[in-house]
């Protein structure tokens, strides 16, 4: 960690490309875009719609010729070339052209836990057809730690699970370094899944594509609690008729449907904990667990997870900015580097 935060003080702009929103921190400024990671374009002409919360408004209200695409899935780029053309106007022409001005600019990026070769070109390829001469790779779990306090420096455990939209990583630092990680594929988009297909099965209602949220709405209060209220209103399409339809839900229901994704979570959790050394577990019996990410707001997750693990559980004060957050820390010289030289004869 210590050389990574040498070359990381020498970046001009970080980019957290998350299968949602993506995240562009530049040294000075700030963050300066928390945008969808979505593009709308026209099939006809190739040209760029929109990009950004308009073009996720279109999904699935556009005509024929109009296409909306996701380039990133996962937190790792599927499509170098639009992924390009979707940052390049989220960034705008006049941030473009002050980062420009550095002969030698140097960018950095979250890469998830484990990725995998080609994950991790792709992220590069799409920042240096941005500009950038080279590009600094930061593990998202590391990143996300920093941005959000954890003394990840220190000879001491800290727990940390990153919440993202297609998957969760879970993970044990000590002295600048994960001891031990998993990056389990169940996120918050599983979460949904489960819950638009409780719904088609059980009252024969689809949900409009931008109410596929429906946490927010089917289990307010408490949540994934059993305190929670016990019926919720939805709107929705009749199956059959193709007509619009409400119906009330049973939330016990619904918290049902979802147990199978979140105990994924939790298994996850537990293969860390057997992974890791006895004296750090030690410390996280009073440190307990750092929720991070979007998804980590999801109404209840974190009662759920203290219930079953009898670990406290703290979720973050801006969870889904604790990436970006991170990097720009690095990036500014905000974080001292860890040395450990060796000790003279």
């Amino acid at each position: 960690m210590t050389v990574s935060l040498e070359q990381l003080r020498r970046c001009h702009f970080a980019v957290d490309l998350g299968a949602a929103r993506t995240r562009v921190f530049v040294k000075g400024a700030g963050l300066v875009v928390d945008q969808p990671s979505v593009a709308a374009v026209n099939t006809r002409t190739g040209g760029l719609i929109a990009v950004g919360e308009f073009a996720e408004q279109m999904t699935g209200r556009t005509p024929s010729y109009i296409r909306v695409v996701r380039p990133v899935s996962g937190g790792t780029v599927v499509d170098i070339e639009m992924a390009q053309r979707m940052l390049r106007q989220l960034i705008g022409d006049k941030t473009r052209r002050a980062l420009r001005r550095n002969l030698r600019l140097r960018a950095a990026a979250c890469t998830p836990h484990d990725a995998d070769p080609l994950a991790t070109r792709a992220t590069i390829e799409t920042l240096v057809g941005l500009g950038a001469r080279r590009v600094e790779l930061v593990d998202t779990l590391i990143a996300a730690a920093v941005g959000c306090g954890l003394p990840v420096e220190r000879p001491e455990a800290t727990m940390i699970m990153v919440c993202g939209a297609a998957a969760t990583q879970v993970a044990v630092l000590s002295l600048g370094s994960i001891v031990t990680a998993v990056r389990l594929p169940v996120g918050g988009e599983a979460v949904d899944h489960a819950i638009v297909q409780h719904l088609r099965h059980e009252h024969a209602l689809v949900l409009p594509s931008q109410s596929v949220r429906p946490l927010q709405v089917a289990l307010r209060g408490n949540g994934l609690t059993p305190h929670g209220p016990a019926s919720a209103e939805i709107h929705g399409r009749d199956v059959v008729t193709g007509l619009p339809r409400s119906v009330r839900v049973n939330t016990a229901a619904v918290r049902e449907a979802i147990q199978t994704p979140l105990t994924s979570v939790l298994d996850g959790i537990g293969r860390v904990l057997r992974d890791c050394p006895p004296d750090l577990v030690a410390d996280l019996a009073d440190r307990g667990i750092m929720m991070v990410g979007g998804s980590a707001l999801l109404p209840g997750f974190d009662q759920m997870l203290r219930q079953a693990t009898g670990m406290p559980v703290h979720i973050a004060e801006r969870p889904e900015l604790c990436a970006a957050e991170g990097l720009g820390a690095m990036l500014e010289g905000r974080i001292e580097p860890l040395l450990l030289n060796p000790l003279a004869a």
